[in-house]
């Protein structure tokens, strides 16, 4: 066969599996990027409830102009109550920005060593988890430690555990994913490990910790370590794909916060206000990251920051389905939601 023979044979097989692969496209997911860009933030808010999402909160800071407040949708879709941008929100991982932050704090102060282990913190752990002998803080930061991540195990999500004890006890025993520091592999169960830690470190509990390193000085008042320590009324309902009902109460252990409360925090953090100077600040760029997102059943958020246009554009919303293709929407909303912001300000540019 020729080598001419043999590209016309490769451009055919490409050719019939991407014929092949269109069969199996969410076309809501084609449709959503392909559509028209509206003019305004609200009118593509109000697209995305047309593509199933019961409510959607978007919160934009624009360096030089006042908070923008955007909501579609309910905020309670039994009782017909319309989004509220201010309303409360479980913010997963999200808060693994404040953790790590309080993390460099400690380490700022001299407080703990990131090159300490965890069997050095927590010695009870030594043969329940592996190599923790050689898994340092920096690792679990960072997601190099090999720990298995707990929501990853059996019915984790259907039969949630009801305390961080019983969490950590789905992981206990279980051979490690990789040698430390060998990998990347994002675990939760790195940052449960880092909760303990910062508890037993500082001498109170891990949000307690935060909030008055963190959240006092900046002057939030509305952030909060679950949902119960707030008037369940004012937290934004949750849906699950294939459940009817409203979820908001379950505990799957998220700290809790309004999109203002998280966009100032994220603000701070890119700018490097949150920090006590440049130091601090280099050891949290040693450590992770300036943008997250976060996940749990019923709820979605997206919190980064766009030096390009120095603005800071936080989204909640309040449908998912880890089987389906409700991230990767949000997703494009999030960054059509970009897009007009972008294209505004360079027309004003």
């Amino acid at each position: 066969m020729t080598k001419k023979q043999t590209k016309r044979i490769l451009r055919i097989v490409l050719l019939v599996g991407t014929i092949i692969s269109m069969f199996f496209v969410p076309w809501i997911l084609v449709r959503a990027w392909i559509a028209p860009l509206p003019d305004t933030v609200q009118e593509q808010l109000n697209e995305a409830i047309g593509y199933g999402f019961d409510g959607m909160i978007v919160y934009v800071d624009e360096a030089g102009k006042p908070p923008a407040f955007y909501a579609a949708g309910w905020k309670n879709r039994e009782k017909k109550i319309p989004a509220d941008p201010h309303s409360l929100f479980k913010i997963a991982s999200i808060g693994k920005l404040y953790e790590a932050v309080a993390i460099t704090k400690l380490a700022y102060a001299g407080r703990l060593s990131l090159d300490s282990t965890l069997a050095y913190f927590m010695p009870q752990l030594v043969g329940r988890i592996e190599y923790a002998d050689k898994i340092t803080l920096r690792m679990m930061v960072e997601h190099r430690s090999g720990i298995p991540n707990f929501t990853n195990t059996p019915n984790f999500w259907t039969n949630p555990p009801r305390s961080s004890k019983e969490t950590l006890e789905r992981v206990l025993d279980l051979p490690a994913d990789f040698k430390p520091g060998k990998h990347y592999e994002y675990s939760n169960t790195n940052y449960l490990l880092i909760s303990e830690i910062i508890k037993k470190v500082s001498g109170e509990s891990n949000f307690q910790y935060i909030k008055e390193n963190i959240l006092n000085p900046l002057g939030l008042k509305h952030t909060f370590g679950s949902i119960h320590d707030v008037n369940m009324d004012d937290v934004m309902s949750g849906y699950y794909v294939g459940v009817d009902h409203d979820i908001k109460d379950a505990d799957y252990g998220s700290m809790v916060a309004t999109a203002q409360d998280v966009g100032i925090f994220l603000r701070a953090l890119n700018d490097g206000s949150v920090f006590k100077d440049k130091k601090e600040q280099e050891i949290y760029s040693s450590l992770y990251k300036y943008n997250h997102t976060g996940l749990v059943p019923g709820y979605q958020s997206i919190a980064k920051y766009h030096k390009d246009i120095d603005a800071v554009v936080i989204q909640f919303n309040n449908t998912t389905n880890f089987d389906g293709y409700d991230w990767n929407l949000a997703e494009i909303v999030y960054n059509r939601i970009v897009k007009i912001l972008r294209k505004k300000a360079h027309s004003n540019g």
